[in-house]
């Protein structure tokens, strides 16, 4: 028996879960599933043979680098700031390591190391990043074979309420981790545009946010994404013009979410007592108190807005315009604001989401320019088989499976851009109704 084990059993562990456990008997394999919270853990896992539920805090070493030690792989589906741990005990301890989260400054400066152990530290191998990467590299690997000189390389994500159940004014619901989405952007981005390298600040990013077409469902918005420079060397790309890797959502959701960016309620930098603070008095906290003014009218007047504008209706819809307390002890404004979109901006049991990803790329070959159009699109079953959990989920669990099966030969610390890693992984994708459809002009 192999024996995988999983931290994490969240909302992108679900179709993860379902796929090591139903490849668990014929692959011979054991999983052990460990997180704080053990009912999470069964109510994934239910009773199979062929798991091991394991409640643990993350912090306790000892617990901890057990687990490691009787495992054959790891996959770390953990928030992104404790993957070095694992990662850590991994290097100690000879064991491959997998997860869908960026490489960051801390596992790449253990990236001789990693080399140096014959390890295989397979880091942004889910969906943004992860399947981005592999199906952009198998179209321009496609254009360079037959000859074709790549100008401009555009990839936009996003994972969006599906259609019928988009019902509130925010146009959106949380699908996966809510603490990511609240700081989305914080760092600003960068990419390459006409053989210009732009930056957009934080405050910015989203007030700026432009639209693309996407067949049959229409304009989305898009905001450029983290540092899309990082990749043009993974991508052997290091000298086209345009380069820009970029987040989709609906229209509305951008501008509200640029007011809370205004109202400074997505700072995580200093905590503040919430006891005895309403939800209003921590949405107007930079504002000065107006008299006669109610307290759509002070904010309104503060952003220069109608007091009747979709963007009240949203603050509204969150109830940040109201004097409940909140009550929640010493929290930032960015965890405040994660409690109140965990609340307000969940998934219903039937609602469906859906990952929406389109590849642009111009080339030109044989004195032709042509613009190629690969898109995506996904939707989820229900609120717990999402289309976040089977697009972040899967990969990690194929990958597995080609690792277990001594299928693959690679060391180091690795993104997926290699067709021996995106060719078998993007052909079982198709098994699960995850395809991209192509168009040339």
């Amino acid at each position: 028996m192999k024996n995988i084990l999983l931290f994490g059993a969240g909302k992108s562990a679900t179709c993860l879960i379902d796929y090591l456990l139903v490849n668990a008997p014929r692959q011979k394999w054991h999983v052990t599933v460990a997180d704080h919270d053990l009912m999470l853990i069964k109510s994934k896992t239910g009773k199979s043979y062929y798991v091991t539920p394991a409640a643990i805090n993350i912090q306790d070493e000892a617990a901890r680098q057990q687990l490691i030690q009787e495992s054959d792989l790891v996959i770390s589906l953990l928030p992104p700031a404790l993957h070095i741990i694992v990662a850590r005990d991994c290097l100690k301890f000879g064991k491959n390591l997998l997860t869908a989260s960026y490489i960051d400054p801390e596992i790449k400066a253990l990236e001789k190391e990693i080399e140096d152990a014959g390890l295989l530290f397979m880091y942004e191998m889910g969906l943004d990043p992860g399947i981005d990467h592999m199906s952009a590299m198998k179209l321009i690997h496609s254009i360079e074979k037959k000859g074709g000189q790549i100008s401009s390389f555009k990839s936009y994500c996003g994972g969006l309420i599906s259609p019928e159940s988009n019902d509130n004014p925010w146009q959106y619901k949380i699908s996966w981790n809510a603490r990511n989405i609240v700081m989305a952007g914080s760092s600003g981005a960068i990419y390459k545009e006409k053989g210009k390298v732009k930056e957009t600040d934080y405050a910015h990013l989203f007030d700026q946010s432009k639209t693309i077409q996407i067949p049959t469902l229409g304009k989305l918005a898009w905001y450029p994404n983290r540092d899309s420079l990082a990749y043009m060397k993974s991508y052997n790309l290091d000298d086209i013009p345009t380069f820009m890797r970029a987040t989709l959502r609906y229209p509305d959701f951008c501008e509200g979410w640029s007011t809370l960016v205004k109202l400074g309620l997505t700072d995580d930098s200093k905590r503040i007592q919430t006891d005895n603070l309403t939800y209003y008095q921590w949405a107007s906290q930079h504002l000065k108190p107006a008299k006669d003014l109610s307290n759509e009218e002070n904010i309104a007047h503060y952003l220069g807005i109608s007091a009747k504008s979709k963007i009240i209706r949203q603050l509204k819809f969150l109830g940040l315009l109201n004097g409940d307390l909140i009550h929640q002890g010493e929290l930032t404004n960015a965890g405040v604001l994660q409690h109140v979109v965990e609340n307000k901006l969940g998934m219903e049991p039937t609602d469906k989401d859906m990952i929406v990803m389109i590849h642009e790329i111009e080339f030109e070959r044989r004195g032709i320019t042509t613009r190629l159009h690969s898109y995506m699109i996904v939707q989820g079953e229900d609120h717990l088989r999402t289309a976040m959990a089977k697009t972040v989920g899967l990969p990690l669990g194929i990958m597995a499976k080609m690792i277990l099966q001594g299928k693959v030969n690679l060391t180091g610390l690795q993104i997926p851009v290699l067709a021996d890693i995106y060719n078998p992984v993007l052909k079982e994708l198709e098994e699960y109704n995850i395809r991209f459809e192509e168009s040339f002009e």
